[in-house]
C-alpha cells in the first residue's frame, strides 16, 4: 500500500457551537447514580472527556457536510472542476437512502462525472474514504477527490441518559456498557487529495497498512439510538491495542516510518488510558502526538481528521516532517497512513 502521485492538500472542519460538560451530564444522571450510589466525577475521571460538543437539534450531516466539504475545497484552491470522487464516511448519515453524498455533492457543484458514494465503517469510515480516492488518484482515474464526514452525537448521548434513569432494572454492570456511549460528541472534517500535477503543498501521502481482527465485532454493537450502544470498553481497548500493535509492523514495513523517525502523530480519539496503552506498546512518545478528546470527546469517524486539522492550525508541521495517522475502529479494524508533509492548509470553525 504505497503512492507516489497522491498528496493530502487540504483538510476542512465544522465544530458545534453547544458545549456539554461531562459534570452536567453526570448531573442529568443522578437519578440513577443515587440510585446505584455512583460517584460523581467518575465519568470524567475514567474517561479523561471534560466536554464534548452538539450540534442543533434537528440538523442533517449533509448540511454540516457541505460546510466542511466547501471550507476544505477552498483552502486547497483546486477547481471543483478536477474533483473527480466525493466519499461521504460517517456512521451519521442523513437517509438509509439516497446516499448522503448526493446531497453534499449537489450543493457543492462538483462534476456529474463524480464517483460519489457513502462509506460506513464505525470510526474509520473518513481513513477508508481516503484509501479509496487515493487508490483512483494513483490509478489516474481521477484528479482529484474529497472525503468528508458528519458525526452528531446527541441523539445517542441522550437516549442513553434518558435508559439509564428510567430503566430501573439495570446493574452497576450494565451502566459500565453504556460509558463508551457517553464519551461521545459530534464534528466534523473534510479531505482533499489531489494527483502531483495538481498539488500546490506537495504532502505526499506515503503509504499505509491496514489490519482486522473480526472476531471481536461484537466487543461494540449499536442498533440505531433506540437501544443502548453496548461496548465492553476495557476489552475493546486491549484488543484494539493488540490490533494497532500488528498493523503498526505493516506499517512500518510500508512506509519507512518508524517510532523513532516519526515526527507527529494523530490518532483516533477515545480516552486517556487507551490513548497512554498505545502508545506505550509502540513506543511512541506523546509529546509528538496532539489530542482533542478532553475537549472534543470521541467524534467516531471524524476525529482522528479534525484532530490533525485542528493540531497543524495550532502547531504548524515543519517541512519534511513523518506525520502518522493512527486510526483504530470497533470490529476491530485499524487504518494507518503516513505523510510526509511540506505544507498546512486548513479551514475550519464552528456550524453556520
Amino acid at each position: 500500500m504505497r503512492y507516489s502521485r497522491v498528496h493530502i492538500e487540504s483538510l476542512g472542519y465544522t465544530l458545534p457551537a453547544e458545549v456539554v460538560t461531562t459534570e452536567a451530564i453526570e448531573q442529568q444522571l443522578s437519578p440513577v447514580y443515587q440510585r446505584l450510589k455512583l460517584p460523581e466525577g467518575r465519568l470524567e475521571l475514567m474517561t479523561g472527556i471534560a466536554e464534548r460538543r452538539f450540534y442543533t437539534p434537528g440538523t442533517r450531516p449533509s448540511t454540516i457536510s457541505i460546510q466542511s466539504a466547501r471550507r476544505a475545497i477552498e483552502a486547497s484552491g483546486i477547481e471543483p472542476r478536477h474533483f473527480g470522487a466525493l466519499v461521504h464516511g460517517s456512521v451519521c448519515r442523513d437517509f438509509l437512502e439516497p446516499a448522503t453524498a448526493c446531497r453534499v455533492h449537489h450543493e457543492l457543484g462538483l462534476p456529474a462525472s463524480c464517483v460519489i458514494y457513502d462509506v460506513s465503517n464505525a470510526c474509520l469510515g473518513l481513513l477508508n474514504g481516503i484509501l479509496q480516492v487515493a487508490n483512483m488518484i494513483e490509478l489516474g482515474q481521477i484528479r482529484a477527490g474529497v472525503v468528508v464526514g458528519t458525526e452528531s452525537g446527541r441523539n445517542l448521548v441522550e437516549g442513553t441518559i434518558e435508559q439509564l434513569n428510567t430503566d430501573t432494572s439495570l446493574k452497576r454492570s450494565d451502566i459500565k456498557l453504556a460509558v463508551a456511549s457517553l464519551t461521545i460528541g459530534s464534528a466534523s472534517a473534510a479531505i482533499v487529495l489531489a494527483d502531483a500535477e495538481l498539488t500546490s503543498t506537495g504532502n505526499r501521502l506515503v503509504g499505509g497498512a491496514v489490519h482486522c481482527r473480526t472476531e471481536q465485532h461484537e466487543l461494540c454493537q449499536s442498533d440505531g439510538h433506540a437501544e443502548l450502544m453496548q461496548t465492553d470498553s476495557e476489552t475493546l481497548m486491549h484488543e484494539g491495542v493488540a490490533t494497532g500493535r500488528a498493523t503498526f509492523e505493516s506499517f512500518e514495513s510500508e512506509t519507512g516510518f518508524t517510532a523513532a523517525n516519526i515526527d507527529r502523530t494523530f490518532c483516533h480519539q477515545v480516552g486517556v488510558s487507551h490513548r497512554k496503552l498505545l502508545f506505550d506498546q509502540l513506543g511512541l512518545d506523546q509529546a509528538i502526538d496532539y489530542a482533542t478528546l478532553e475537549v472534543l470527546g470521541n467524534t467516531g469517524s471524524a476525529a482522528l481528521p479534525v484532530t490533525m486539522a485542528r493540531g497543524l492550525e495550532e502547531r504548524p508541521a515543519k517541512s519534511g516532517d513523518r506525520i502518522a495517522m493512527l486510526g483504530i475502529g470497533s470490529g476491530i479494524n485499524c487504518v494507518m497512513l503516513g505523510c510526509e508533509w511540506q505544507r498546512t492548509n486548513v479551514a475550519g470553525g464552528l456550524e453556520e
